[in-house]
């Protein structure tokens, strides 16, 4: 099969203008579609699992194929975002920096009509049906579109992703600071090629490998967003390219296993108690190689406390450490990740 790729090509004011953003809105959609095929998505199970009990049943029936329908926030998410695929550009819109859900909330209410129906117009191609008709009603009438789609937003973020936003966004941010800081050290490049297996930059020409889409973007000036993301952890990268959205770059964070949706707090003090609390975070921090410049921006330490640390670790058999190039990259070893599995 052909490869595809969507191509982001850059100017000098593109490459001084990328920046990194949080999506609340992408996270969500992508709830929907976990949970409309939880088996394509395994590291979010335990997260599956977690919500049922605050889940509406209808949403469980309609999802375990009972026949019974699902609530109907959830159903009308379904409805526009659809499996996979496209799914409508203003639900998942260029993030502004670190956008909050009530951001992102109330930027749904401000899309204008033509963006909700030239986007939906797009979901039409895309159904058949009663699904169909349904998102054709929603474009004959924006202004009703818009208030039901921000009612059902709200509901399903409510129940889907309020209760794991602040394990969420802990992810996220480390995530940034972790490429933030490999960019300072290393460039642009070479920070881009880390995102994904499906990403490479060279020749000021950002490359990322599509299923099925292919096209040239040209910044023109924009820049480049880069957004990290919990909910595509298995599904690789999404892209962003038409205007007036900024061209975007979803892309898997770093450190979600099956257990990303618990909170932290308890295996920290039982590894605290153990290792001593700067320690005990540097374990929890390397779920994936990290240089120790990197370590040391994470727990705002020293880089030679942070060395001194990752030393003692990695003599107690926790952490694993590998010259690659100028750096050194540590990270778990079994041990390691078992101690970190006691959350």
């Amino acid at each position: 099969m052909d490869r595809k790729f969507v191509e982001f090509r850059l100017g000098s004011s593109d490459i001084s203008a990328v920046r990194f953003g949080i999506s609340p809105g992408h996270e969500l959609v992508h709830a929907v579609r976990t949970i409309l095929r939880p088996q394509s998505a395994p590291l979010h199970w335990g997260w599956f699992r977690s919500v049922q009990a605050g889940v509406h049943a209808g949403v469980q029936a309609g999802v375990q194929g009972s026949g019974k329908p699902p609530s109907e926030a959830f159903r009308l998410m379904a409805v526009i975002s659809g499996v996979d695929g496209y799914m409508p550009d203003f639900l998942t819109a260029t993030p502004s920096g670190d956008m909050t859900p009530e951001e992102e909330a109330e930027r749904l209410r401000e899309v204008p009509d033509e963006r909700l129906r030239f986007d939906l117009e797009k979901m039409v191609l895309r159904s058949t049906g009663a699904r169909q008709q349904e998102i054709r009603d929603l474009i004959a009438a924006p202004d009703h579109a818009r208030k039901v789609i921000v009612e059902a937003w709200q509901e399903v973020w409510d129940t889907l992703l309020a209760p794991v936003w602040p394990q969420m966004l802990r992810l996220l941010r480390a995530d940034i600071g972790v490429r933030a800081r490999r960019s300072s050290d290393a460039g642009l490049a070479e920070m881009a090629s880390t995102l994904h297996s499906t990403v490479t930059w060279a020749d000021e020409i950002v490359r990322v490998q599509m299923r099925k889409h292919e096209e040239i973007v040209d910044c023109g000036g924009t820049g480049l967003v880069l957004v990290p993301s919990v909910m595509v952890a298995t599904r690789g990268c999404a892209v962003l390219t038409e205007r007036p959205a900024q061209p975007t770059i979803f892309y898997p964070a770093h450190g979600v296993s099956e257990t990303w949706h618990r909170d932290g707090a308890d295996a920290l003090a039982a590894l605290s108690a153990l290792l001593g609390p700067t320690r005990a975070r540097l374990v929890l921090e390397l779920q994936q190689p990290l240089s120790t410049s990197e370590c040391a921006a994470l727990t705002e330490l020293a880089v030679s406390t942070a060395s001194h640390h990752l030393t003692v670790l990695r003599d107690a058999g926790l952490i694993d450490s590998r010259r690659n190039g100028v750096r050194v990259l540590h990270t778990r070893t079994p041990l390691g990740e078992a101690l970190a599995g006691v959350g």
